[in-house]
């Protein structure tokens, strides 16, 4: 069996305020064309399909038309839902689904997997949607029970201990689990929203382990995680890049081959389609220019580290850098400053002045920053005095 893993997309996010509708629609394009390609049949999705629990509209009808045309491929589609998602929203309408698309967004779905054929035999796919501990722990104590610890693990460990009992039930299928979830030893970036629970935001990888194939939603960047988890365990990460933090990622979805009982699961990469490349760029206002050509079709983040602020920084980068997302001006040769300062009323306000462009820019105003200060001031008073 041929299965496709891919996961938060985050359809509807903006990335430093460029709207990515379209290259998300260019990579959903891309994987039906992959899915057809390859002959896959099935496509996993595990969680964060959205980027907010309350979808806009262009994103609803991205996501149903791409769900419409995997399904056409004769692939069966399943999605969980994650913690940008809301389970409600996202599951909406599914007992009304066109055959082939299964929405695995609540936890009553554990007793009832979507099983499918081949070969050699049955394949047990189980959906686990984002587990909130505080909404999990007391639905999955079971009725009458004591609420469950307050923690990722506790919820996570119980829902897997269902999924082992139900597939318990069905001798010699093979079982796949989709969870949305950080597993210790997976490495994060700055776009994932924090899990933190009691100051614990992961779970352990041994709770996961006794399974065919575990397909990880929830950090962007694709990881193997089998060495720790001790079943073929893999996050696909985001197709898109959602973060400077991601510049390095190689995005991609993966290709996992499942074969007969007892054979262990063989996973490809196959990278997506990169609408431009994230650079850094690091070094004076002239450094940094002197990289136009390379750098001029690329979403751009600027660090500025001249002493003094350089005139018309943001207007010079621009025009270099059409797509210029983010400037940040970090001052070298400056002695760093703590703390906020503190005006007194005594204080002659050409000091407070020269505290304050201290204080935003990193170092003592220059003579040249401080005459225009001294102006400046001058020319208040006079107006002062006039009126």
């Amino acid at each position: 069996m041929k299965i496709l893993h891919t996961s938060d997309w985050h359809l509807g996010r903006t990335l430093h305020k460029v709207d990515l509708h379209e290259h998300q629609a260019a990579f959903l394009d891309w994987l039906v064309e992959l899915v057809e390609a390859e002959e896959v049949d099935v496509v996993v999705v595990p969680g964060d399909v959205y980027d907010r629990a309350v979808p806009a509209v262009s994103s609803v009808t991205l996501l149903d038309r791409a769900l419409a045309r995997l399904a056409a491929t004769g692939a069966t589609v399943i999605l969980t839902s994650g913690n940008h998602d809301s389970p409600e929203r996202l599951g909406f309408g599914r007992s009304l689904m066109r055959g082939g698309i299964h929405l695995l967004t609540d936890l009553p779905g554990l007793e009832h997997p979507v099983s499918v054929e081949d070969e050699h035999g049955e394949v047990l796919v189980f959906g686990l949607p984002y587990l909130e501990p505080d909404r999990a722990r007391a639905e999955l104590a079971g009725p009458g029970g004591e609420p469950l610890a307050r923690s990722h693990e506790a919820v996570t460990r119980a829902a897997l201990d269902r999924v082992r009992e139900r597939a318990a039930t069905r001798p010699g299928a093979r079982t796949v689990v989709l969870a949305h979830t950080f597993v210790t030893g997976g490495e994060g970036s700055d776009s994932e929203r924090d899990l933190s629970v009691g100051g614990v935001d992961s779970v352990p990888a041994g709770v996961l382990a006794g399974l065919d194939y575990l397909a990880l939603g929830h950090l962007h960047g694709c990881q193997d995680l089998t060495a720790l988890v001790g079943a073929p365990a893999w996050y696909s990460g985001s197709p898109l890049a959602f973060s400077f933090s991601e510049r390095s990622h190689r995005k991609s979805v993966l290709l996992v081959e499942l074969g007969a009982p007892g054979t262990t699961a063989q996973v490809r990469r196959v990278e997506t389609p990169v609408p431009r490349r994230l650079t850094e760029l690091r070094g004076t206002l002239e450094e940094i220019l002197a990289h136009r050509t390379e750098h001029a079709g690329d979403w751009l983040k600027a660090v500025v580290t001249d002493p003094a602020r350089p005139a018309h920084l943001q207007e010079q980068l621009r025009e270099a850098f059409p797509h210029l997302l983010l400037t940040e001006y970090a001052p070298e040769g400056r002695a760093a400053r703590e703390g906020t300062p503190v005006v007194r009323r005594e204080q002659n306000p050409l000091e407070v002045m020269d505290e304050f462009l201290a204080h935003v820019t990193g170092g003592d105003p220059t003579d040249a920053e401080h005459a225009v200060l001294e102006r400046a001031y001058a020319a208040v008073r006079r107006e002062q005095e006039a009126s």
